[in-house]
């Protein structure tokens, strides 16, 4: 089993209920394939560096899982196949990328108490 990192950016016209759908959709993906999700975070609307498909925002939302090494090219495939999808980054995660991943979820969580 690996450890992956994977932020996706959704497009900022959706709303709230079809922002959480869409997630919800490759936390399935995920669970199907075998993936253990460790942690996710939404980041909410955030403004883009560049526009992308002549959007200046988008919803971003990061998950972090461990799976199998192939499950990332069926991860991949269905963010190029959805639309409301702008970009996507997954990262396969070393043992000090683990830890730091760990020391950020503490700092979100000591900052939301």
């Amino acid at each position: 089993m690996n450890h992956y990192e994977t932020v996706f950016i959704l497009t900022p016209v959706l709303s709230d209920s079809q922002v959480e759908e869409a997630v919800k959709s490759f936390e399935n993906l995920l669970k199907e394939n075998n993936a253990t999700i460790v942690n996710q975070e939404n980041w909410g609307l955030k403004k883009l560096a560049y526009s992308i498909q002549l959007k200046r925002n988008g919803f971003y939302h990061l998950i972090e899982f461990q799976a199998p090494g192939d499950i990332v090219n069926t991860l991949e495939l269905a963010f190029k196949r959805d639309e409301r999808i702008l970009r996507f980054l997954t990262v396969k995660l070393d043992k000090h990328g683990v830890e730091w991943a760990r020391k950020r979820e503490e700092k979100v969580k000591s900052l939301k108490k």
